[in-house]
């Protein structure tokens, strides 16, 4: 009987730790490297490790962070504390991008707030002919970013989207996508525990959620080549404030798209022809 995984367990449990088995999982792997259901039991050191980690997600530290790295779609990340953690909600929007960009030849993508890069990477994976580049402002995030693109031909820039439009040529781009900070001041105040540790810079947006969206539907559609997209991720309760921002600045084509839960979560628009 494996002793030390059942502790583990029942640590997490009785820390309020949401999906503790799949947790205690992780971690006795990233320790041990076994299956702790197919393992006699953690040597001295492994258990002396796992003390350490299991603590620490008591105490609501991310489990992605922890482990170093998270997968999102069919590749994996390099993550830690100061980015925000890939979400499986944030496939939909890639894979939003990806069809919108499937007769394109060689499309011209950025990727803004980009954070690990997971959407411009997986547009540049499924999409090899695109030329994506990632930018991202904050320097906790920068590392993380940069190690996820290595090799991968995407372009990392380190800049602040308020101000970026103004280096971009006009029409230059087939898409933008984007996963911006979209919480409210009250949303912020009332986060899990898990989510208070990752960084607020990639979270906060304002008292209405909506500063992110304001600049990139006021600044972003000459960037675009004219039937270029914007694809955009957003809170479950933004769809109608969003597309309202979108059409005040002659966006055309707005539609939202729900993710695997059926909230809304990704809003695409086009500028016109």
């Amino acid at each position: 009987m494996n002793t030390a995984y059942q502790s583990l367990c029942a640590r997490l449990m009785m820390a309020g730790v949401p999906d503790a088995r799949f947790d205690a999982v992780q971690l006795y792997k990233f320790v041990t490297g076994r299956d702790p259901r197919l393992d006699n039991g953690p040597t001295p050191d492994e258990a002396s490790s796992l003390r350490v980690l299991g603590e620490r997600r008591a105490a609501r530290e991310p489990l992605q962070y922890l482990l170093g790295e998270w997968d999102f779609m069919d590749f994996t990340l390099k993550v830690g504390r100061g980015v925000l953690c890939p979400r499986a909600d944030s496939e939909v929007v890639c894979e939003a991008a990806i069809e919108l960009l499937k007769d394109a030849e060689a499309p011209v993508v950025y990727d803004l707030c980009a954070g690990t890069g997971c959407l411009g990477l997986g547009i540049a994976r499924h999409l090899p002919g695109a030329a994506v580049t990632c930018v991202e402002k904050s320097a906790d995030a920068w590392p993380y970013l940069t190690a996820n693109v290595a090799g991968t031909g995407v372009q990392a820039v380190q800049d602040d989207i308020f101000t970026y439009y103004n280096r971009l040529p006009s029409g230059g781009a087939d898409l933008i996508i984007s996963n911006p900070p979209y919480l409210t001041a009250e949303e912020m105040a009332h986060l899990m525990p898990e989510t208070a540790r990752e960084p607020a810079m990639a979270l906060e947006a304002g008292e209405d959620g909506l500063v992110f969206y304001r600049a990139l539907a006021q600044h972003y559609k000459n960037a675009l080549c004219p039937g270029g997209a914007l694809v955009l991720e957003i809170g479950w309760q933004q769809r109608e404030a969003v597309t309202a921002l979108l059409a005040e600045n002659g966006w055309a084509e707005i539609r939202c798209i729900q993710d695997f839960g059926g909230n809304d979560r990704c809003v695409t628009a086009r500028r016109p022809k």
